[in-house]
């Protein structure tokens, strides 16, 4: 084996390392966001597909000049947008149709929180995208200055969204279906 092949080999064993710690640490936060875009599980899972091959293909060009953090939600953000594009039209999910859950498995207490969830989530899916990107990144505990860095915006303009999210949201919540 040549010097060459041996400094590429090297380079792609650091390259997988990196992405697997990406992956084990970012795991639940681009599901969380990919379930704020898409509701149905199937649409879900090619969201979070998406994102994660699109970070697979960026990440050999990742310089630094923001944090792991920013870069990867900077893809994730970029692709939940180009995929709500894309969305198919609204039909029933199979899978969905066929997950039913056990009642005996859960506590009333569970049910109302999972309902409490829910409904907070599609109050998120009702935003307008300007809003909802936001509020998912606010949940996702970024800080605002980090959140103007993956939407190209200034601080003060996620402010100003954040405060409009949170009042439309108040809204929602506060009419009951």
């Amino acid at each position: 084996m040549d010097t060459r092949t041996l400094e590429r080999s090297v380079a792609d064993a650091r390259l997988d390392a990196r992405f697997a710690s990406l992956l084990e640490q970012y795991r639940a936060p681009i599901a969380r966001l990919a379930a704020a875009y898409e509701r149905h599980r199937a649409d879900r899972e090619d969201l979070v597909q998406e994102i994660w091959f699109a970070v697979w293909r960026a990440l050999p060009a990742f310089r630094g000049d923001c944090s792991e953090r920013t870069f990867l939600y900077r893809i994730a953000h970029n692709r939940a947008l180009t995929h709500g594009a894309r969305r198919r039209l609204d039909a029933a999910d199979l899978d969905e149709a066929l997950d039913v859950p056990d009642p005996h498995a859960a506590t009333e207490h569970d049910a109302q929180a999972r309902e409490e969830r829910e409904r907070l989530l599609a109050a998120v899916r009702g935003l307008p995208p300007l809003h909802r990107e936001v509020v998912v990144l606010t949940l996702e505990g970024l800080p605002q200055r980090e959140i103007a860095e993956v939407l190209g915006i200034t601080a003060v303009n996620v402010a100003v969204r954040l405060s409009r999210a949170r009042s439309e949201l108040t809204r929602r919540l506060g009419e009951r279906p």
